[in-house]
């Protein structure tokens, strides 16, 4: 228990941060995912993401996925999903909306050296717009090692390639802890910069929500 309010006073903390200095627009990502196991093979995949510009202000992102994943092996599996995109680009004014559609496949390929896990994926994003169509690949490369029983670490970097235009869009990179509540629940806490092609870059507090649920036949 004592953790757990170690993690909501770090949160707090960083809120404090964001309203003192309101210029560096500290934002934060509340996030939910889902893995439900249909079968020794199948499973159904549940994403949503609630992004803002600012901690608890301004939204900026509402992003909803669902995917069917198919394990091919120990150590890889592919997934086809579909997500849905309600996006503002304006900051701290009203408009500027979009939606947005997407089909991908993802190919998922870990393995462990020791205790320290590697995770490696690789992403197909079909994005449908009003008036245009783009093609994306994006690579993540994610890091984990448990640091005791219901705690552990990570880090990720992932790049993102477009391929109408300039090539690199834009590069995540990203570390944090995770809690292990129950089997069927973890909690997380990170930190994610987003860099852009052209130099900008953007902060974001991660604030999420894990669950796990087995739906197999018994």
């Amino acid at each position: 228990m004592k953790k757990i309010v170690l993690l909501l006073l770090l949160l707090g903390s960083f809120t404090s941060i964001a309203q003192n200095n309101p210029q560096d627009e500290l934002g934060a990502w509340y996030m939910y995912g889902g893995t439900h196991k249909l079968s020794s093979k199948w499973y159904v995949k549940s994403l949503a993401h609630f992004r803002f510009f600012n901690i608890g202000d301004d939204l900026q992102q509402v992003l909803l996925r669902a995917g069917v994943n198919y394990k091919t092996s120990n150590s890889t599996s592919i997934l086809l999903g579909y997500a849905y995109l309600n996006t503002d680009t304006t900051f701290g004014l009203d408009g500027g909306e979009f939606n947005e559609h997407r089909i991908y496949e993802d190919f998922y390929f870990g393995h462990k050296v020791s205790k320290l896990t590697f995770a490696h994926r690789f992403r197909l994003e079909h994005r449908f717009f009003e008036t245009n169509t783009q093609h994306w690949i994006r690579y993540q490369l994610a890091l984990s090692y448990p640091l005791s029983k219901n705690w552990s670490t990570y880090l990720y970097d992932e790049v993102f390639l477009n391929f109408e235009g300039d090539t690199y869009a834009q590069n995540w990179l990203g570390a944090g802890f995770k809690y292990k509540l129950s089997k069927a629940l973890k909690l997380q806490l990170g930190y994610q910069q987003i860099s852009v092609n052209g130099g900008a870059k953007f902060n974001r507090i991660q604030l999420g929500i894990a669950l796990t649920t087995n739906h197999q036949k018994k």
